[in-house]
């Protein structure tokens, strides 16, 4: 800190001000010490770790989509099937390894004995991964 006045020319007493040249001389010293010494505060543990034999992913199962429309129709992969056709449908995909998902999309005005009729079929076949696929609520504006 200085003591003196803004007039420089009526200066009435010593002008004492603090000498920081030592004080970056220890800066810059401690900054090397760091430098330096860093390296060795970084060790590392030596490991034998055992190596692992990844196994090939089980192949994802491919998908069946089942949508009923309002009057009861069912179709299969977006092609139209009768009820007998849809039973040996259903007993064919059972057999696959793996089987495969049936996602059931049904008109929001099909009736439930429809939707609770293929999914007994579907049961009875001995499918059981079933889906239900619903379309997400339209934003206001």
């Amino acid at each position: 800190m200085a003591f003196g006045s803004f007039n420089h020319h009526r200066q009435q007493g010593p002008m004492a001000d603090i000498n920081v040249t030592p004080m970056v001389d220890v800066m810059l010293v401690l900054l090397v010490i760091f430098i330096i010494s860093a390296p060795m505060f970084t060790h590392a543990v030596k490991l034998d770790l055992p190596k692992a034999q990844a196994q090939a992913n089980p192949q994802q199962a491919a998908s069946v989509s089942l949508a009923i429309d309002a009057k009861g129709q069912v179709y299969w992969n977006d092609e139209a099937v009768a009820a007998t056709a849809l039973d040996a449908r259903l007993a064919e995909a059972s057999k696959l390894d793996p089987q495969p998902e049936l996602q059931l999309r049904a008109d929001k005005n099909t009736r439930y004995e429809v939707v609770a009729q293929v999914m007994a079929a579907a049961q009875t076949a001995g499918l059981s991964k079933l889906g239900f696929v619903t379309e997400p609520p339209k934003e206001k504006k």
